[in-house]
């Protein structure tokens, strides 16, 4: 397996430059295609709506927002792959991005985007990349908004609870993981079932990633009153560790989606980039 073709997600926020500068990073890396995907939001009409007050100036003031914002959000994709002669389109789709995101990864290998700050003031949902994780059925790359000290993949955790979503978020990460200098699998709590872990909790993981010549390490944890994405955060800071890979855990009702604890408490303070896969 290899990422092929990264799609990344293009908006008008002012540190949409973090995941422009880590997926052409990867795009270089892996020999990949980058599609840069703008999805322009439609016109919502407000609920409050008098039909006795003309709609088209409400419809000029949305026109003039939505241009502004492709523009810039076409500007910076343009900005980020200038002079790395990449293999690379812009694409700008009418819809809501965490539909055209989950549509669109679905043809690619990789989707990368930001960590959603609920504070910032933007037309990106807030919970835009456990939305699409928990959809797309590909993995996704989520970017924090500080700076990176360097390209992710180099020093790798693996948390592994030995469930299908850890299972499929550990395939698909292979291509870093085979690349990294250090892979750690992490456990925490594990509990031994015929069902899950074995008698040594993370040493079947340790053992099909060396088949594909990883170099890892297992480390088994435990967490306090069973906080265990707050142990997942302080290992990866006590490891150097600057990519993630988990299982993100949730289910939908309609179109809101839940996520679990671990997973919430891991997107809410990352600092380090985050691979997940449902």
């Amino acid at each position: 397996m290899a990422y092929k073709t990264i799609v990344v997600h293009c908006d008008a926020h002012k540190t949409v430059n973090r995941q422009l500068d880590v997926a052409t990073e990867l795009t270089s890396r892996f020999g990949a295609h980058l599609v840069g995907l703008y999805a322009r939001r439609p016109f919502d009409s407000p609920n409050y709506y008098n039909i006795d007050v003309p709609m088209g100036p409400l419809f000029e003031v949305y026109e003039r927002a939505a241009n502004a914002e492709q523009a810039a959000a076409q500007a910076a994709f343009e900005k980020s792959i200038k002079g790395k002669h990449l293999p690379a389109e812009w694409r700008v789709v009418d819809g809501y991005e965490d539909d055209e995101l989950t549509v669109t990864a679905r043809y690619a290998d990789l989707l990368v985007l930001s960590h959603s700050n609920p504070k910032n003031v933007t037309t990106t949902p807030a919970d835009l990349p456990e939305t699409v994780a928990l959809a797309t059925g590909r993995p996704v790359l989520v970017v924090p908004e500080i700076e990176a000290v360097r390209p992710p993949g180099r020093v790798v955790m693996l948390c592994w609870n030995a469930s299908r979503e850890s299972a499929r978020a550990a395939s698909d990460a292979l291509p870093f993981l085979k690349a990294a200098e250090q892979v750690s699998v992490v456990v925490v709590d594990p509990q031994a079932s015929v069902n899950g872990h074995g008698a040594e909790p993370g040493a079947d993981a340790a053992t099909w990633l060396a088949r594909h010549g990883i170099n890892v390490t297992v480390q088994r944890e435990v967490a306090p009153d069973a906080d265990v994405g707050t142990v997942i955060l302080s290992r990866a800071a006590d490891l150097g560790v600057d990519l993630i890979v988990m299982g993100v855990y949730g289910h939908s009702r309609v179109r809101e989606f839940v996520l679990g604890g671990v997973s919430r408490t891991v997107l809410r303070s990352m600092t380090v980039p985050v691979l997940m896969a449902h």
